[in-house]
């Protein structure tokens, strides 16, 4: 069965308290514990694995967690035609989408990652990145690539269908949506189960029920499909 592509984006305000780890859960652990300070020191780390594994929601959530406890953070992704020089202020680097990355991008990722790693200019800083394949499988400049692959890396895998309907009905819970198993079953079916789009959908469906005083049912989500 043919699934649904939504041209829809992770949920807004990823989290850890909002990352099902699945099988990911020593990673995410070693992240939790790395923003709380419990286990900061300047060793880079390095997700890797497929899309909708959660590399860039754990990324995110990094930067959530540092940023809320008001350290400045560097931030660099693929579409960044124009990245920033490195800014003394930054307390970690956070390198997403690695394999994607031009030219420009590699150029201003491994100059950030020298300079974070250093001691010099207020000490070393951490170096989070996240790419879709180990660092000797990356086709990067060689200075790059291996140096991603100095610390802890960790390969992410996608959640499986359990993972998935778990976390799937803890989200729906959390907002007050009753799912019956007959509507996850259609969901888990039709659609991505990259865990951020599912959250999205499930921020639909919630929107579409209160606006329309509907029941979710497979009817009203297929009536909400056809509206958009």
């Amino acid at each position: 069965m043919q699934q649904i592509p939504l041209n829809i984006g992770p949920a807004s305000g990823p989290s850890f308290a909002g990352f099902i780890a699945g099988p990911n859960a020593e990673a995410l652990r070693h992240l939790e514990l790395w923003a709380e300070g419990a286990t900061r020191a300047p060793v880079p780390t390095y997700l890797w694995g497929p899309s909708g594994s959660g590399k860039t929601h754990l990324l995110l959530a990094a930067r959530a967690a540092l940023t809320a406890g008001g350290a400045a953070v560097g931030w660099l992704d693929a579409t960044m035609a124009e990245p920033p020089p490195f800014d003394e202020r930054w307390s970690a680097v956070l390198l997403d989408d690695v394999d994607r990355y031009g030219a420009v991008q590699q150029h201003a990722a491994f100059n950030w990652f020298v300079n974070a790693t250093s001691v010099q200019g207020g000490g070393a800083r951490w170096v989070l990145a996240a790419g879709a394949a180990p660092p000797a499988e990356l086709a990067l400049r060689e200075d790059l690539r291996s140096r991603l692959g100095w610390g802890h890396v960790f390969a992410l895998q996608r959640l499986g269908e359990a993972d998935c309907r778990a976390a799937l009905l803890a989200q729906a819970q959390a907002r007050g949506v009753v799912l019956g198993a007959e509507v996850v079953d259609f969901i888990l079916a039709r659609f991505s189960r990259d865990l951020g789009h599912l959250v999205q959908l499930l921020d639909l469906i919630d929107r579409y029920s209160l606006r329309t005083q509907r029941v979710v049912t497979i009817p009203m989500i297929r009536a909400m499909l056809e509206e958009a």
